[in-house]
């Protein structure tokens, strides 16, 4: 007898997509990282931030159109199969991204360890099995479950970051502080470690080209998935220019680089309390990040199993739960193996420069398919420069971070 086959269910509206963006973004960056970037950028950390943005931008609207005209699981796979109609490379493609994914999710996990180490001190790799153990747990019983939880920490970590905000206005002595130190002069040697700080907050600018992976459980996602993207790029700018800003007022550059839980040290030094709820906090929004990230993989195994290029099992679909959970299975050992076997700097680096490579190729497919393609009507599309520009900006971006690398 044959087993029946059964779809993915559109259970995720506009304000669940944004959240479920926002969590990803917002727990793998400024929670985990803004420590190491202040160490390459110094007090200029804001404007890596700005940088980071920027080149993000060109490349989000680009998978703006991109979902919007092809609004299906696989994401970048898919859209390498539709520009160059190659079995091999959308393979490859896929294949990249999901482990982009599970570094990324790695990486976040690597940095639940500092927060926690407030509360209990346990081995690494006990607290990353048990949290991952959780969260595959979650992710199996539904997609409704699974985002509206990270719904939830995704208010709780929005919270925490504007809570540090709210006391650095009030605890910071503004009329002393001599903000045209802030801007950083025109001299090639300083905006060239801008740049390379840029380079690591860029991570924490990557998650909206997650959401493309879950478009078969988006309501009406023609519309709702480019809407969704914009949103989530530029309240996560804003929010993170905010925090940076205070951070690099309130600890040295030098002594945050070294902070294993950077925002819980910045809480400390403003308020001379015990970082207990920033601590708390940042437990929850690294959690976050390692959920919705989990969840993104399981999805481009499931989209690449549907299209045929990966093992079928990939694809099967629960009857009752309606999820991938042997994909979701699959994603979440592999995070846990990256976990315990990487720094995190190097997890964080990698991923860089695996997205990089992708948001580069997505834009030449964009450009190929534009070029090819009438417009379909009632889909969101933007001028042939914006993945223009995205691919000079993407390959400057490499080509900076080779460069330090000789």
């Amino acid at each position: 007898m044959l087993q029946k086959k059964f779809d993915l269910k559109r259970d995720v509206s506009l304000t669940l997509l944004v959240f479920y963006g926002l969590g990803n973004i917002l727990g793998a960056g400024i929670y985990v990282l803004i420590g190491k970037i202040a160490g390459i950028s110094g007090i200029y950390i804001p404007f890596s931030f700005i940088i980071a943005c920027i080149v993000v931008l060109f490349t989000a609207l680009s998978y703006a159109e991109l979902s919007s005209r092809f609004p299906y699981s696989a994401g970048e796979a898919l859209y390498a199969k539709e520009a160059f109609d190659s079995k091999t490379l959308s393979i490859a493609v896929g294949l990249i991204i999901s482990l982009s994914g599970i570094l990324s999710s790695a990486t976040i996990l690597n940095g639940f360890n500092g927060y926690i180490s407030h509360f209990i001190n346990l081995p690494p790799y006990i607290t990353s099995t048990l949290v991952m153990t959780v969260l595959c747990i979650i992710c199996i019983l539904g997609i409704g479950h699974s985002v509206k939880v990270a719904s939830i920490l995704t208010i709780v970590e929005i919270f925490g970051l504007l809570y540090i905000i709210f006391v650095g206005v009030d605890k910071l002595p503004f009329e002393t502080i001599e903000f045209s130190k802030l801007i950083p002069p025109f001299e090639i040697s300083i905006w060239y470690s801008i740049s390379l700080g840029a380079f690591l907050a860029f991570y924490a600018f990557i998650g909206f080209e997650d959401m493309v992976n879950i478009a078969e459980e988006v309501k009406t996602p023609t519309k709702t998935m480019p809407k969704a993207i914009i949103i989530t790029l530029f309240v996560a700018t804003s929010i993170y220019i905010l925090v940076a800003l205070v951070s690099i007022l309130a600890i040295e550059p030098s002594t945050l680089a070294n902070s294993t839980s950077p925002l819980a040290d910045v809480y400390a030094k403003l308020t001379q309390k015990d970082p207990i709820l920033l601590s708390f906090i940042g437990m929850f929004a690294v959690i976050n990040g390692a959920l919705i990230q989990t969840i993104m993989v399981s999805r481009i195994f499931y989209g690449m199993s549907m299209n045929k290029w990966i093992p079928s099992i990939f694809s099967k679909v629960n009857e009752k739960t309606r999820t991938p959970i042997f994909s979701t299975i699959f994603a979440s050992v592999s995070i846990l193996v990256f976990t315990l076997w990487l720094p995190i700097l190097t997890l964080a680096n990698l991923t860089s420069f695996l997205i990089f490579v992708i948001f580069t190729l997505m834009n030449i497919a964009l450009i190929k398919i534009k070029i090819q393609r009438k417009t379909p009507e009632n889909i969101i599309s933007y001028p042939i420069y914006v993945p223009i520009i995205g691919i000079v900006i993407n390959i400057s971006m490499l080509v900076i971070q080779f460069i330090s690398l000789i």
